[in-house]
């Protein structure tokens, strides 16, 4: 609401709201004598009365918990409300007109919150009774084969709309409703008078007040003509989409309670989330999760100490699922409590898990939470190679701005150690390369995004168009380097096999061209850089050939020895890669699930660690 409400229509809701009618609503109260009434208190556990209201001061106060103020102090606790929304409930229910003094015009016309609200209860009680009719038989066997039986769609209030189309129409007009007013409602359409709920399972969306604010509908027959499978009550004076969660009036006292709310994505899954023990359990209306949504759960748990309290949300494990994930981590700064996320393992939602393996299921799912920052910290470096030790390096600077925008300081570490988990790398290189991150500044690179290779500058050689083109300076090709060109100058140190080098053992698509071009011409004494030239395709590899034909190589008289001790360095340098991206994939494999392959992988790790081992012997003449 706009605005600030008029002093005098406060001092009014206050007067015509009785305190001990509002809060009997919601507490038993007895007579305590003295003009009192006592009752359970609703903001605590207890079982001896001390919760008091003094309906003659219109206060009430609790000797327990120590809650206490006048009645709209009361419903901003009872409903977490602000105070505007309270003031508002009351005058709705006292009928009392707000006037807002940014104007002084009423925001909305005189007492048509009111009336909506009763016609949706009116609504609401009709569809519930229709659900018992003979037409609505499928509606019964939807529910069934869902696991609802007749006392849960009792208890949910679900609900049955006629496809007569004017049946709720009718029942609304006798029930003295105009037409004007059930249009606001969104209850029948503007012209024509149709019902704008046909043929379809109801179920009513209700504020933390329990009043019916809207409904959702689910379509049940092929000639329907809407084809969305839900649809939802237009935006109307008091059904804001993106203000409502359904199962709110159910979930509201045990939310503030438990500091606790599970978000799910659907009207069933809410429901078989309460059947299965889950009371906290909530759902959107017709849209996404959005910051409206966040500010309202945060209300319900209190703002007052973030290590407190969690939300959580439930998605299904599809891309639409991920991609939701990834839009409410971008509300998590909405959030003082701690954010988690929810998925079962088959993909199934929990409607279906309840229905396969029981409310212990449900349970479990809720259970198995992980920290919102963990899961879409995993699915950020899906798309990265984790078998390529760039790939790894990738995918950490991907999700290095997640490390670095935790709020809990002390957990820093904690997702530190997730992550090199993820990629398979030493947490103290994780801790490196997410320092180097934070200095550059925030970039949020894309799976697809492979960063760039930043090259110092210095005098390297101008390349065509081509391949990239190496830099004579980096000290991690220095082998790849002198290999080719001892290859290229003294040909006849090596074997026809050339020592054994395969084209993986060069990194750099440059180098690994040349040897391709080498391993692809027979040798022949006479025109043998001519040959290797010719069979060059790429302009860049044709230029690095000239160069490392004229480059001096370390030693003036290479003999077959160093030759052999050369290349044995740059496979135990492959080696040595394999190896780390074994380890990587080890440590991404659990043994419990994946025995067979965790056995495998060991072996083959066995294996390359002895290759390893004989080609650093042989190297050691590289560094005589």
């Amino acid at each position: 609401m706009a605005g600030r409400i008029n002093d005098e229509d406060i001092a009014l809701v206050r007067e015509r709201a009785r305190i001990d009618e509002v809060v009997g609503s919601y507490v038993t109260l007895r007579n305590a004598g003295g003009g009192s009434l006592k009752g359970l208190c609703p903001f605590h556990d207890e079982k001896t009365p001390s919760f008091q209201v003094t309906p003659a001061r219109g206060l009430f106060y609790c000797f327990g918990c120590g809650e206490g103020g006048d009645v709209i102090t009361f419903m901003e606790k009872i409903d977490n409300l602000s105070f505007g929304e309270a003031v508002q409930a009351l005058a709705d229910r006292t009928g009392v007109q707000l006037r807002i003094v940014d104007d002084g015009r009423p925001a909305a016309p005189p007492g048509q919150r009111v009336r909506i609200m009763e016609a949706n209860q009116v609504a609401a009680d009709f569809f519930a009774t229709q659900l018992a009719s003979p037409e609505a038989i499928e509606a019964r066997r939807m529910l069934d084969g869902r696991g609802f039986d007749r006392a849960a769609a009792q208890r949910f209030g679900v609900g049955y709309a006629p496809k007569d189309g004017r049946a709720l129409h009718r029942h609304l007009t006798r029930a003295g409703f105009r037409d004007d007013e059930l249009v606001r409602a969104g209850l029948i359409r503007e012209h024509g008078g149709w019902d704008y709920f046909q043929g379809r399972v109801i179920w009513p969306i209700k504020d933390s007040g329990r009043s019916v604010l809207g409904f959702g509908a689910r379509r049940l027959y092929d000639d329907d003509r809407l084809p969305a499978k839900y649809i939802n009550t237009p935006e109307t004076p008091v059904y804001k989409k993106s203000h409502v969660l359904y199962g709110l009036d159910l979930a509201r006292q045990n939310i503030g309670r438990k500091l606790q709310a599970v978000v799910m994505e659907g009207y069933t899954d809410v429901m078989s989330a309460h059947l299965a023990g889950i009371d906290t359990a909530v759902a959107v209306c017709g849209t996404a999760f959005g910051e409206d949504h966040a500010r309202l759960l945060q209300r319900l748990m209190g703002n007052s100490d973030a290590t407190r309290g969690e939300v959580v949300f439930t998605f299904d494990g599809d891309r639409a699922g991920q991609a939701a994930a990834l839009k409410v981590y971008r509300l998590d700064r909405s959030f003082t409590t701690q954010t988690y996320v929810a998925v079962e393992p088959g993909g199934l939602d929990p409607c279906d898990l309840r229905m396969a393996q029981g409310d212990a299921a449900v349970r479990e799912l809720i259970g198995r939470r992980e920290p919102l920052y963990r899961y879409v910290m995993a699915r950020t470096i899906d798309g990265y190679d984790l078998d390529r030790a760039d790939g790894r390096v990738a995918a950490v600077r991907a999700a290095s701005d997640m490390i670095t925008s935790i709020r809990d300081s002390s957990l820093v570490n904690q997702y530190l150690r997730d992550l090199s988990h993820l990629v398979g790398m030493d947490p103290d290189e994780v801790r490196r390369i997410v320092n180097g991150q934070r200095r550059r500044g925030p970039r949020r690179p894309g799976p697809e995004q492979a960063p760039a290779r930043i090259v110092e500058p210095g005098p390297v050689m101008p390349a065509p168009v081509g391949l990239p083109w190496p830099d004579p300076r980096d000290h991690r090709l220095e082998v790849e380097r002198g290999t080719l060109k001892l290859m290229l100058q003294c040909p006849t140190l090596f074997d026809t096999a050339w020592n054994g080098v395969t084209a993986d053992d060069f990194t750099h698509p440059a180098l690994r061209a040349v040897f391709e071009a080498i391993a692809d011409t027979g040798y022949r004494p006479q025109g043998w850089a001519e040959q290797v030239q010719a069979a060059t395709a790429d302009p860049t590899a044709r230029q690095l050939e000239v160069a490392l034909l004229v480059e001096p190589l370390l030693r003036e008289d290479p003999t077959e020895r160093y030759a052999a001790a050369y290349t044995a360095k740059l496979r135990m340098l492959t080696t040595m890669r394999r190896i780390d991206d074994l380890k990587s994939r080890l440590q991404r494999t659990n043994p419990v699930t994946d025995e067979a392959g965790y056995d495998a992988m060991f072996d083959e790790m066995l294996t390359l660690e002895t290759s390893r081992q004989r080609l650093a012997e042989t190297s050691i003449g590289f560094l005589e």
